[in-house]
């Protein structure tokens, strides 16, 4: 049986005709200085079904978004299994491994800005809230910590410092086996649709230029808001109403 089904989205939901306007609805006047205080960033996201969707949608945000921007370079290197961790060297081109970007790994050219919201990618310190998936806002940068405040969970305003890590993707989302230092974090503006289970919000974009995949990503998107009235929705035509659902009947037994 397929799992697909196409779907009428309901009529209370807001829907807007392009990327720029989706930000811009969910997030008013975001290119305002001073705009973006805790509860504006805590009280808003967008959603998508896949990474590269996200990472579109956070490059335009942080765009757009005031500040000067902070550029952070990691350093890749490739892993060869054979090797003692002090004898790894890089023999795979530089190019190759700053090109990947793999989803649990920090980019390798790391673009924020003072006040903008970003999530942690790995726990840190779970005991005092610093843990993946926590949202953040920037405070301030240095040349070896950033410093930011907990906008999410249990440690909410909390102030902590971000170090540099050397983190390893899965061995399913690289080529090759490689590790990264970077900072373990990346732009929130927009996240993907899995990591924003078990939050809630008030003002909810999601978009759907690219449609839901997976059992149960339309309901988890629809339900990060707590009114319909609040979500705004983009569909691949302005004229369009309907999406796909996928749901395995299986998994509800």
């Amino acid at each position: 049986m397929d799992p697909t089904e196409t779907i009428e989205l309901p009529k209370e939901i807001s829907r807007c005709k392009n990327s720029l306007e989706l930000l811009f609805k969910v997030y008013p006047q975001l290119n305002v200085p001073g705009i973006a205080t805790d509860d504006y960033l805590r009280d808003r996201t967008i959603l998508s079904a896949r990474n590269d969707d996200v990472s579109l949608l956070n490059g335009l945000a942080i765009q757009n978004f005031p500040e000067k921007l902070q550029e952070y370079l990691a350093a890749d290197k490739a892993i060869e299994d054979d090797e003692r961790p002090e004898d790894r060297g890089n023999r795979i081109a530089n190019e190759n491994m700053h090109a990947l970007d793999p989803p649990s790994l920090p980019p390798f050219k790391l673009q924020l800005k003072e006040g903008c919201p970003m999530m942690l990618l790995r726990n840190i310190q779970p005991r005092d809230g610093v843990c993946n998936g926590t949202r953040l806002k920037v405070i301030q940068f240095g040349t070896r910590v950033i410093e930011a405040r907990i906008l999410t969970g249990s440690h909410v305003n909390d102030r902590i410092f971000i170090p540099r890590i050397t983190l390893e993707p899965s061995d399913s989302e690289t080529p090759f086996k490689m590790s990264r230092r970077q900072f373990p974090v990346r732009l929130a503006f927009a996240m993907t649709i899995n990591k924003s289970q078990e939050q809630s919000v008030k003002f909810v974009g999601i978009d759907l230029q690219n449609p839901v995949f997976s059992h149960g990503q339309l309901y988890v998107a629809m339900s990060r808001c707590t009114s319909m009235r609040r979500i705004t929705i983009l569909l691949p035509s302005e004229n369009e109403e309907k999406t796909n659902n996928v749901v395995y009947p299986e998994v509800l037994l």
